[in-house]
C-alpha cells in the first residue's frame, strides 16, 4: 500500500480534483451534485450545486472551473458506506460541459451537444496552451443500450465544439509534457490510448477507424481504467480500478507499469501539486474520502493553475 494520509472524508463520490496554490483541493461529489474545496486542515466548503452528475473538473485561462457534468447515475452500494455508481437515473436529461464562477458558485451551461448530437456522459477534462480544453465522454449505460463516447475538443466562451474521435467510451484524459498528443482511458476496453495532435481537436486519422489511436498499454481481468494525471517526465499516472485498485505509472515509450496500490476498490483521480509537484492527492471513491501523498518524481504542472 502506498504511504497515504487522509485529508478529508464523508465525502459523496469524490473526483476531479483539482490543485491551488494556497494549498487547498477543489473536487466534486458525484453523488451529491456538487463541488467541494477541502482546506489543507480538512475542512469543506461548498462552491457549487450544479446536480447532475459533476464528475471531471479543470481551471481554465479566465481563473474559472470548468466542469464534465455526465448527468446523473443511479447509485448503490454494500450498507457500509461503499457508494458504487451505476447507469443513467430517471432524471438524466443530457450530459454538459459547464463553467463555474469561483467567487459566486454561478453555474453556465456552455454545450450539451456537438453537432446535433447530446452529450452523453462528459467525464475528463485538460485545457492545452491555446486556451482550449480536451473532454472524454463515457457515454451512457441505459436498462438495454448504450450511448457511445468518444474525445471532444471545445472553446472555453462556449463557441466552438468538435468531435474528435466517436465511439469508444473514454474516461480519462491528459496532454504529453510537449502537448503534441492526448491520452485517453477506455475504462472497460482497459486500453490506455494517445492521439497524435496535428490541430486544435483535430488527432491524427487511424488506419483503421474503428480503432483509433495508439495502444500505450493494455490491463489484463478486471482492472478497469479511469481519470488520469501526467508526470513531468512523460509517464501517465491512470487510475485502476477493481482488481488492481489504485494509481499505475505507464511509461508512454515502453508501456512499462508500475503500481501504487490504494486501499478502495475505485481509486478513481490522482492530481500532483506542492512547491515541488511531489504532492499527490488521490480520490478514494467508494468509501468518500481524499488522500494525500508523496510521489516518487514531479507531476506535470498543468497550463492554467490557480
Amino acid at each position: 500500500m502506498h504511504p497515504h494520509t487522509i485529508v478529508a472524508e464523508n465525502l459523496a463520490f469524490p473526483e476531479g480534483p483539482v490543485w491551488f496554490e494556497d494549498g487547498s483541493v477543489v473536487v466534486v461529489e458525484i453523488k451529491a451534485g456538487r463541488i467541494t474545496r477541502v482546506r489543507p486542515d480538512g475542512r469543506t466548503e461548498t462552491i457549487a450545486t450544479p446536480g447532475g452528475g459533476p464528475n471531471g473538473l479543470a481551471l481554465g485561462p479566465d481563473g474559472a472551473l470548468y466542469l464534465c457534468n455526465n448527468g446523473g447515475f443511479t447509485w448503490s452500494g454494500d450498507g457500509e458506506g461503499m457508494m458504487l455508481p451505476g447507469g443513467a437515473p430517471d432524471d438524466y436529461e443530457t450530459g454538459r460541459i459547464e463553467r463555474i464562477d469561483l467567487g459566486t458558485g454561478k453555474v453556465e451551461r456552455l454545450y450539451d451537444a456537438c453537432d446535433g448530437h447530446p452529450l452523453s456522459g462528459p467525464n475528463d477534462i485538460v485545457f492545452d496552451a491555446h486556451g482550449g480544453f480536451w473532454f472524454t465522454d463515457l457515454g451512457k449505460h441505459h436498462a438495454r443500450s448504450t450511448d457511445n463516447g468518444g474525445l471532444f475538443y471545445a472553446h472555453p466562451d462556449g463557441s466552438k465544439i468538435v468531435c474528435a474521435v466517436h465511439g469508444p467510451n473514454m474516461n480519462g484524459a491528459g496532454l504529453s509534457p510537449d502537448g503534441k498528443t492526448v491520452y485517453a482511458a477506455c475504462t472497460q476496453a482497459r486500453l490506455l490510448l494517445a492521439f497524435d495532435i496535428i490541430g486544435p481537436g483535430t488527432v491524427a486519422p487511424s488506419a483503421i477507424p474503428a480503432l483509433p489511436g495508439r495502444v500505450v498499454t493494455s490491463f489484463p481481468g478486471y482492472t478497469y481504467l479511469d481519470s488520469l494525471a501526467v508526470e513531468a517526465d512523460g509517464r501517465i499516472a491512470v487510475a485502476t480500478l477493481v482488481e488492481r485498485p489504485g494509481i499505475c505509472s505507464v511509461d508512454p515509450a515502453t508501456g512499462a507499469q508500475e503500481d501504487f496500490a490504494f486501499p478502495d476498490l475505485l481509486t478513481t483521480n490522482i492530481v500532483f501539486g506542492g512547491d515541488d509537484m511531489m504532492d499527490a492527492w488521490v480520490c478514494l471513491s467508494t468509501t468518500g474520502k481524499l488522500a494525500r501523498c508523496r510521489w516518487p518524481r514531479p507531476g506535470l504542472r498543468l497550463a492554467h493553475y490557480g
